[in-house]
C-alpha cells in the first residue's frame, strides 16, 4: 500500500507559493511597464493638413478687406419747397451737365411768391429814388441858405472894414462903426449855425438813403429766394456726371429737403473697405493701398477712417492714384489691401488658422523626418494677412502645421502617415 509522504507535500507547497508570488511579481511589473507607456498617438493623412517653415527676415504687415467703388462726387438734389412732380424729364442712366434739366415741378403759390416779391422789389427801388431826389433837393435848399448867409456875412465884413477906417478918419461916427460890427458877428454866429443845419441835414439825407437802401435789399434779398424757388421747379443736374436715382414719382407731392435725385461722377471714384475691427487699430490715413478690381490692380492710399465699428468692422476710405482700369464703376465690388509696416529682421511663419495677434496658441511642430508631430506653446506677435510674427517657442527651420486640428485638441502627439 501507498505510504504519504509527508515532505513531499510540503515542498509542492512551496513551490507553489514561489509560483504564485513569481507570477504576481511578473504581473505588477507588466501593469507598471503599461502604466509608463505614452497613450498610442491618433494617425493624421498628410495630404489633409497645412504646414509651413518658420523662416527669419523682412515681414510686410498688410491688413485685407472687401469693399466697394463709390463716386467721390455725389449730389442729392433736394426740393426747396412744397411742390408736386410734374414729370421727368430724364431717366437713370442719363449722362448729365450741370444745367440738364431732371425733372419738372409745379407750385402756384411759389410763382405767386416770386411776382409780388419782384414788385415789392420794384417799389422799393422806386421808394429810394423818390427819397434820393426828396433828400437832394432838402440839402440843396440848407446849403442855398448857408451860401446866402455866408454872403451876407462876407458883405457885412467889407463894410465894417470901411466904416471903421472912416471913424478912424473922423470921417464917420462911431455909432455907425458900432452897429456894422454888430452885424458882422451877428452874421457871422448864424454862417456857423447854418453850417451846422448842412452838416446835420448831409448826415439825415444818408441815414434816410440808407434804411431805404436796406429796404431795397431786403426787398432784393426776398425776390432772389423766390427766385430761386422759382427756378428749383426745373430740377437741374447741378454737376457734370451721371443721373444714378430718382426716388419720387410723377405725380407725387414733396415737401421741402425731401432728396428728388442723386447725380454722380463716374469718373472719379474711390473705395470703402472694409476692415475687421481688431485688424484697423493699426490703420491710419496716408498708409499705401491697393484696390483689386477684378480687372486689374490700381495703387492708392487711405484717405480716411471711419470712427465707429458697424457689424464687426470700420469702413476704410481709400483715395485711387492710378487711372481707373475699364469696367471701374460705382457699387463694383473690390478686394482692398493696406500696407501698416514693413518689420525688417522678424522670425515669422505662415498665419495658423485660428493665429490672433499678441496670443499664446498650441502648434504641431513637426519631426526632422514629418513622420510625427508634438505640440508646442508658441507666443504670437503682430499678424499680417498670410504671416504672423513668431515671439517664443519656434526657431528658424522649425516645421509646424498651420491647418485646423481642433479635432485633436485631446492629443499633444499624432502621427502623420
Amino acid at each position: 500500500m501507498d505510504i504519504q509522504r509527508p515532505s513531499n507535500a510540503r515542498a509542492k507547497k512551496i513551490r507553489r507559493i514561489a509560483y504564485g508570488t513569481v507570477a504576481l511579481m511578473l504581473l505588477g511589473g507588466v501593469t507598471y511597464a503599461l502604466s509608463k507607456l505614452k497613450p498610442a498617438a491618433p494617425s493624421v493623412d498628410a495630404g489633409t493638413v497645412w504646414s509651413d517653415t518658420v523662416k527669419r527676415g523682412p515681414m510686410l504687415r498688410e491688413v485685407r478687406g472687401l469693399g466697394t467703388l463709390v463716386p467721390v462726387d455725389i449730389r442729392w438734389i433736394a426740393a426747396q419747397t412744397d411742390a408736386h412732380v410734374d414729370k421727368w424729364v430724364l431717366r437713370p442712366p442719363a449722362v448729365v451737365k450741370p444745367d440738364s434739366i431732371i425733372m419738372e415741378l409745379s407750385d402756384p403759390t411759389v410763382q405767386k411768391d416770386a411776382v409780388d416779391a419782384e414788385y415789392q422789389l420794384k417799389g422799393a427801388e422806386a421808394d429810394y429814388q423818390n427819397l434820393r431826389v426828396q433828400v437832394n433837393s432838402d440839402l440843396m435848399s440848407q446849403k442855398s441858405t448857408e451860401a446866402s448867409v455866408r454872403s451876407d456875412y462876407e458883405q457885412a465884413k467889407i463894410q465894417h472894414d470901411t466904416d471903421e477906417k472912416l471913424a478912424k478918419e473922423g470921417l464917420t461916427s462911431q455909432l455907425i462903426e458900432q452897429k456894422s460890427r454888430v452885424t458882422v458877428e451877428q452874421l457871422k454866429i448864424r454862417v456857423e449855425l447854418e453850417g451846422e443845419r448842412t452838416k446835420i441835414a448831409t448826415d439825415s439825407a444818408n441815414a434816410k438813403l440808407a434804411a431805404q437802401q436796406a429796404k431795397v435789399e431786403e426787398m432784393k434779398a426776398l425776390y432772389g429766394l423766390k427766385r430761386s424757388q422759382l427756378e428749383g421747379l426745373h430740377v437741374r443736374a447741378g454737376i457734370d456726371g451721371v443721373l444714378q436715382l430718382l426716388p419720387v414719382d410723377v405725380g407725387q407731392h414733396v415737401t421741402p429737403g425731401m432728396n428728388l435725385a442723386r447725380v454722380a461722377d463716374p469718373r472719379k471714384l474711390r473705395a470703402e473697405v472694409k476692415i475687421a475691427e481688431t485688424q484697423a487699430k493699426d490703420v491710419i490715413p496716408g498708409q499705401k493701398a491697393s484696390i483689386d478690381t477684378r480687372n486689374g490692380i490700381v495703387e492708392g492710399h487711405v484717405s480716411r477712417v471711419d470712427p465707429s465699428v458697424i457689424n464687426g468692422t470700420v469702413t476704410v476710405d481709400v483715395t485711387i492714384d492710378d487711372p481707373l482700369p475699364p469696367g471701374a464703376r460705382p457699387d463694383l465690388s473690390v478686394d482692398g489691401t493696406i500696407t501698416l509696416e514693413n518689420l525688417k529682421d522678424v522670425l515669422y511663419v505662415g498665419r495658423p488658422v485660428h493665429g490672433q495677434s499678441d496670443s499664446t496658441i498650441g502648434l504641431f511642430k513637426l519631426t526632422e523626418d514629418s513622420s510625427e508631430a508634438t505640440r508646442v506653446n508658441v507666443k504670437l506677435g503682430r499678424s499680417s494677412v498670410n504671416t504672423i510674427e513668431i515671439l517664443d517657442g519656434l526657431k528658424v527651420g522649425d516645421k509646424v502645421i498651420l491647418s485646423d486640428m481642433s479635432a485633436w485638441d485631446a492629443f499633444d502627439r499624432i502621427r502623420l502617415k
